[in-house]
Parts: C-alpha cells; sequence; structure tokens
C-alpha cells in the first residue's frame, strides 16, 4: 500500500477537529480500509449525522451526504435501497447513534441493511461542548450533569447485537491498523457492519484518553466463537464493562435485506400469476 493510493480516498479538505481527538485515527483507518477494499470512489458514498464524527465526509474524496442529527442510518438505509450497487458507509458519534437516532439503530440493526456503520464513541457530546451522552459513566460530572449522570451508560456492542446484527467489532482509536481490517471486514460482510471505536475526546472530556481507554480495554477470549452470538453475548458479560476488542460476532449465512426483500417480491409476483391462472381457468 503506497502513502499515493492512501491519499486517494482524502480530499483537499483539511480534518477540523480538535488536536488529539481519535477521529483522525478513524479516518486513517477507513482510508485504509477503501483502498484495500478496491472499489473506486466513485462507487462509494459516506452518510453521516451530526456531530464531531460525523465531519468525516467532508475529508474523504468519495460520495458524501451530511444529514440530520440522529438520521444518518435513515439516509443510508436509503440509499442502500436504491442504489444495491454502491457500497455505503454510515459514520456518526454515541450521541448521534443511540439517542435522538437510537431507534433507526435499532431498526437498522434488525433489518440486516447492508451498510458498515462506524461509531466513534467519545462518551461525550462534543460538538456542544461537554454534555452527558449515552455511553458517558454513571456519576460523570458534565455541564449537562453537575450533580453527576444518574443515567447507566450504554454499550454499543450490546446493543447492536441484541438487536441482531450481523457482524459486530470494537477497536482503539489509537490503532488505526485494527480500525482498517475491522472495517475491512465489514465492507466484506453481507448485512449490517456496525464498528464500535473508542474515540477520545480529549476537549471535552479530557478523563478519558488514549491510555484510560486502552487500561480498560481487553482482549476476547481464547478460542472465541465469533460466528456464535451467545458465545459474542458471553464475552461482553464476562468482560464486566471492559472493553473487548476485535471481531465479537459475524453470522456466516447473513441475508441482507434487500435480498430478503427481492425474495418477498418474488413471492408475491408468482402469488399473483398463480392468482391469475387460476382465474383465467374459471373463465
Amino acid at each position: 500500500m503506497t502513502q499515493e493510493n492512501t491519499q486517494s480516498f482524502r480530499c483537499s479538505n483539511k480534518p477540523t477537529w480538535c488536536p488529539g481527538c481519535g477521529d483522525f485515527g478513524v479516518l486513517a483507518g477507513v482510508e485504509r480500509a477503501l483502498v484495500e477494499y478496491g472499489r473506486p470512489p466513485h462507487e462509494v458514498a459516506v452518510v453521516a449525522g451530526i456531530g464531531c464524527s460525523s465531519r468525516l465526509p467532508f475529508f474523504m474524496n468519495t460520495y458524501g451526504f451530511h444529514s440530520v442529527h440522529g438520521r444518518g442510518l435513515c439516509v443510508a438505509t436509503g440509499l442502500k435501497t436504491a442504489r444495491p450497487d454502491l457500497t455505503v458507509i454510515a459514520v456518526g458519534g454515541d450521541g448521534d447513534a443511540l439517542a435522538i437516532g437510537g431507534n433507526h439503530f435499532f431498526h437498522t440493526m434488525r433489518r440486516n441493511v447492508d451498510i458498515t456503520y462506524i461509531l466513534m464513541d467519545n462518551q461525550i457530546y462534543g460538538m456542544t461542548k461537554g454534555q452527558a451522552a449515552p455511553t458517558s459513566a454513571l456519576g460523570l460530572q458534565t455541564k449537562s450533569t453537575p450533580h453527576g449522570n444518574p443515567d447507566l451508560p450504554v454499550d454499543p456492542t450490546w446493543v447492536a447485537l441484541s438487536c441482531g446484527a450481523t457482524y459486530v467489532a470494537q477497536a482503539l482509536s489509537t490503532s488505526p491498523k485494527q480500525v482498517c481490517e475491522l472495517v475491512l471486514g465489514g465492507l466484506r460482510h453481507r448485512g449490517v457492519a456496525f464498528i464500535n471505536v473508542m474515540s477520545p475526546c480529549v476537549t471535552f472530556h479530557p478523563g478519558v484518553n488514549k491510555d484510560t481507554l486502552k487500561a480498560a480495554s481487553c482482549e476476547l477470549p481464547e478460542g472465541h466463537d465469533v460466528t456464535s452470538r451467545r458465545a459474542a453475548l458471553h464475552a461482553l458479560i464476562d468482560a464486566e464493562g471492559r472493553y473487548p476488542l476485535g471481531l465479537i460476532y459475524q453470522d456466516p449465512a447473513s441475508v441482507p435485506f434487500d435480498e430478503r426483500v427481492d425474495a418477498t417480491l418474488s413471492s408475491l409476483e408468482k402469488q399473483s400469476r398463480s392468482v391469475e391462472s387460476l382465474v383465467a381457468s374459471y373463465s
């Protein structure tokens, strides 16, 4: 992989994230994955919601769509349904995905839409300068929770698995190589691929940085069966609040949403022809 080829997926817009933001590592990993994936930029679309992480399409030399807060997955689903020939990537943050966009997250996972969704999880609302987010720790003091966050944090990987996602993985933004490997696996997967990337916001959540995230992470159990949803759920339970890294689950028999829709329409068409034939036989 040459530097020249890697830059083919980056446009002339310079990233505007704060120095030290974990999203730089995500951008690098996504670019590397697309280069290795091999499709040309005009066959790739990146859809985002609203937030710091959702600026990512502006820095890439692909088709891009900046939607509204929490609705990136709706647009990505519509795009993939209308243009199944495109490779569709969706990106967002933990607030965008799991708060205002939580309902769409649920339905995208259960429908198994053939997109790759990358969530940049910084456990805070960064763009609005430091309010508690769905993944913020219990008791965390923020601008919106000065007496401590009263809510239990959401585990995005657990939610994705529980909702029926057929590819679930987790990485640290400080390891663009691992981000690349997991995103590439997601691009090659038939169905929805969810990659949660722990991406620290050093400006508005300095208590969570690359060192604390690394210390709070863990490896998956030795011999972990990635094809077993039960094993994946148990791995998350046994992690006891830590962040297992790597490919957590992949369904080898995954049937994407568009193929199920086509099968349903084909079945309806056959039924219609059968009814027409029956009517004709009595006429």
